[in-house]
């Protein structure tokens, strides 16, 4: 029997990345998986190579397009148990230096697109009856203010703020709010970074990390299989940090 047995998960930016490796987690623990993405061509072949896993395209910031995934999904199983939000973007820059269109575009994926997944879903499940777990991936960013991401900073603050304020307003429909809380983690947004791309700075990082290695999708994914299953189903408003021990 595997941890997700009959359950039905949407998984956001599950096209690459951490989002991919929850699919492949999820569904070898018994989930029905429904990617969702805006790069299609990935989402496609991810979806692919996953036994019982869809793509569906996706804009998180589009209101209409989550109201349409969550019917279609509930059409076609009946039932909608997990949501991870995981779609996200970063932005390096200083304050000074960023736009409103910086400041919108990163909040409008990282925040709005969570919200409008928080509330589409939860809405079908009460009027379900069902419960469900939301699993909400913030950042370490999300919890202390980060130089020279100001903005991204601002927008994972909001993740770990209406997680909290959902967790309070519906635990009485069985709703469970979670965030994730990743540390540097090598996945293809982040693969640009020095920390990736030179090895003397990786190693110097590594110095800093208690456990002396990067974080991979693989740790977020574990994490969030256990928040997804019926392991945590007393865990509820919580922010799980895992960083290798830098934020303990």
């Amino acid at each position: 029997m595997g941890r997700l047995d009959a359950k039905v998960a949407v998984i956001t930016g599950g096209a690459r990345g951490m989002g991919a490796e929850e699919a492949q987690l999820f569904a070898a623990e018994g989930a029905t998986v429904v990617l969702a993405d805006v790069l299609d061509t990935d989402g496609q072949a991810t979806a692919a190579k996953i036994d019982q896993a869809s793509y569906h395209h996706l804009d998180v910031r589009a209101e209409d397009q989550w109201q349409a995934i969550v019917d279609q999904v509930m059409a076609d199983h009946g039932r909608i148990d997990v949501l991870v939000n995981n779609a996200g973007v970063d932005l390096v820059k200083k304050l000074l230096a960023t736009t409103i269109e910086d400041f919108e575009r990163v909040t409008d994926i990282n925040l709005r697109g969570t919200f409008l997944g928080m509330r589409t879903v939860a809405d079908a499940m009460i009027k379900a009856e069902l419960p469900c777990s939301i699993v909400n991936v913030s950042s370490v960013a999300g919890l202390q203010g980060v130089a020279n991401h100001g903005v991204y900073s601002a927008s994972k603050f909001g993740v770990t703020g209406i997680t909290k304020a959902a967790a309070k307003e519906w635990g009485r429909y069985g709703i469970r709010v979670n965030s994730i809380h990743p540390g540097i983690i090598e996945t293809p947004m982040t693969a640009d970074m020095r920390s990736f791309t030179d090895p003397e700075v990786r190693q110097r990082v590594e110095r800093t990390i208690p456990l002396r290695r990067m974080g991979q999708a693989r740790d977020i994914a574990n994490m969030a299989l256990f928040l997804a299953s019926d392991d945590s189903d007393y865990c509820s408003g919580q922010a799980y940090i895992v960083d290798g021990g830098v934020h303990p």
